[in-house]
């Protein structure tokens, strides 16, 4: 019971660990908009003019800028959904070895209680056989008396 409670606790000690990874988890993009676009780019993307190849390349450049963007805090997310699935695993895995040393330990207790049950009996029986020969020599010493006595009679 004692195993379940400690394990409760290191359950809630991994929760608040989570809450606190991820109280400060923030995309850095201070000044986005709706679109994921910053800075000056940001006022400019429902009108890009791409009609001039500059104008083109850097909305390209925004674009691409955006997309480093999104992806470096994918990984981020990727790294952090790795953590916590190795946690995940790690927990159940000593849950897993709790269980078996738990079960362990009932073996044993029910293996030595087997074993007491077992020495009781024999010494019990062994007690009932040395009380039925305990009784049984009175009886053996008057036959005896007896058939000398009859003896002697003859």
């Amino acid at each position: 019971m004692n195993t379940h409670h400690q394990l409760g606790v290191n359950t809630a000690n991994t929760n608040k660990s989570v809450e606190k990874l991820f109280s400060s988890f923030r995309i850095n993009c201070a000044d986005c908009n709706a679109s994921g676009v910053t800075g000056a780019a940001a006022s400019t993307v429902d009108g890009i003019n791409i009609s001039l190849q500059t104008t083109a390349d850097a909305a390209i450049q925004t674009i691409n800028t955006a997309i480093e963007t999104v992806s470096g805090e994918r990984s981020k997310l990727g790294a952090y959904q790795n953590r916590l699935d190795h946690t995940i695993n790690n927990l159940g895995t000593f849950l897993e070895n709790l269980s078996a040393a738990e079960s362990r330990i009932r073996d044993v207790d029910m293996a030595k209680e087997m074993m007491n049950q077992t020495k009781n009996n024999i010494h019990s029986q062994a007690a009932q056989a040395m009380l039925a020969q305990v009784n049984q020599q009175p009886q053996a010493i008057l036959q005896l008396l007896r058939e000398f006595l009859n003896g002697y009679k003859l």
